[in-house]
């Protein structure tokens, strides 16, 4: 019986389809390349998400500007000042689309005056405490920074913390107060999630399954997701401890088991949202 060999050429050429191909890899390599590729997606929106911030909060400042030369205390007009906030959202279109999770008017000390909520949680809350560098809008400059306030959280039973940006609102050279806006990080994490998820279902074939995707941010050494993400994905990710792991301003990939199941993280450091902070997609086929 003679043995067929295939020539060397042919070999190669089979071995290398083999590697190409999806079912020639663990599930979890297959997913960590996809969600490398959906992290570097999640860069530019994170870059629009701030960018219309820093384009829109500077022109919605002047807008705030009556709560202060009304006449009337602030203090005593919280709902002048929630008119107000309508306002500036409703006259600039980057503040009409922005991702804020809310919009506040503080005074000239940082204490809140309003935000844009129903319930008000952070009404006469001193913010200096939680975000001090907002010191530098109360001297007259736009400022970015994050910290942790609890009136501002997004999420029940576990830690949050805030990205924030602040406007002086001025009368000439004179600040009378300040325009904030921000997002909580689990409140952010789900944005994304929804983002990836939107953009990700518009390019699935007829009968292909949308896979398990989970959005996190992490800061630092902390790792925030959506509300109703598993905590026991977040805790895995940050005993990975990521950030010290991706250098540059590429994304990098690990393939990691949690609970039983094989998952792909992709993580990507986003500048715009401040140092040491990156968005972490993690995905499972199914």
């Amino acid at each position: 019986m003679k043995v067929r060999r295939l020539p060397t050429t042919s070999v190669i050429v089979a071995v290398l389809a083999c590697a190409a191909a999806p079912g020639c890899k663990k599930a979890s390599a297959v997913s960590a390349e996809k969600a490398k590729a959906h992290a570097a997606f999640l860069l530019k929106t994170t870059q629009s998400d701030v960018g219309e911030v820093r384009s829109g909060l500077p022109q919605g400042a002047k807008y705030l500007l009556p709560v202060f030369t009304s006449g009337k205390p602030p203090a005593e007009d919280p709902h002048g000042a929630r008119d107000a906030l309508e306002t500036a959202r409703n006259k600039v279109q980057d503040l009409r689309v922005s991702k804020g999770t809310f919009f506040a008017v503080a005074d000239a000390s940082g204490l809140v005056i309003r935000n844009d909520q129903e319930q008000d949680a952070m009404a006469g809350v001193a913010l200096l405490p939680a975000f001090p560098e907002l010191k530098i809008a109360l001297g007259g400059k736009y400022v970015e920074t994050r910290g942790s306030l609890a009136q501002a959280a997004g999420v029940r039973g576990r830690a949050d913390g805030q990205w924030v940006a602040a406007e002086p609102v001025q009368q000439g050279s004179d600040v009378k107060g300040l325009y904030v806006t921000g997002w909580s990080w689990s409140a952010y994490a789900y944005r994304l999630e929804r983002a990836i998820g939107s953009e990700l279902h518009g390019k699935l074939s007829e009968g292909e399954k949308m896979p398990l995707l989970y959005v996190y941010v992490i800061v630092d050494k902390d790792v925030f997701g959506a509300p109703i993400s598993p905590e026991v994905n977040a805790q895995a990710i940050a005993a990975l401890a990521p950030l010290s792991k991706v250098t540059g301003n590429d994304a990098a990939s690990f393939e990691m088991e949690i609970t039983g199941r094989e998952f792909g993280l992709g993580v990507q450091r986003t500048p715009d949202l401040g140092k040491d902070v990156a968005v972490a997609v993690l995905r499972s086929e199914t």
